[in-house]
């Protein structure tokens, strides 16, 4: 079983709060189910714009393979709660237009305007290790 950390930014907090313990996947599916997203994006609106330096956001790292899932919340005109969803994973990479062959480098690949039921389901699929259904979503987008 793969286990992950996480970090959260915080909207009036110029450092990202790095967690310390170690989390099994169902804890990182509670964790982003039973975050407060509408209330943090309530405070930052309730904040002067100059003292907000992130939109809510919880970012899991696998231990094992060190590739991150990120979410960061937001809400559209109507107020409805949605998210762009960040995933940095390994990809190989043509280096020098190809002329030196290809390498494998952590390349962040991101995608907006996610709803939420959505959004947990991509991260389904990251603890679960279902890292083509991931990619999907970013090749389409």
């Amino acid at each position: 079983m793969k286990n992950y950390t996480y970090s959260i930014c915080h909207p009036d907090k110029k450092e990202i709060e790095y967690k310390k313990e170690i989390l099994s996947p169902k804890n990182v599916l509670d964790i982003a189910k039973n975050y407060p997203w509408m209330e943090q994006l309530k405070f930052s609106d309730s904040l002067d714009q100059e003292l907000v330096y992130y939109n809510p956001s919880l970012d899991f790292t696998c231990i094992q393979d060190g590739r991150s899932f990120c979410l960061t919340s937001d809400y559209n005109k109507e107020e409805v709660l949605e998210f762009s969803l960040w995933y940095n994973r390994p990809k190989n990479v043509k280096i020098l237009f190809g002329l030196l062959g290809k390498r494998e480098r952590m390349v962040l690949d991101e995608v907006w305007s996610i709803d939420f039921q959505t959004s947990l389901q991509h991260l389904q699929y990251f603890v679960d290790g279902e890292y083509d259904k991931i990619e999907s979503l970013f090749i389409k987008s």
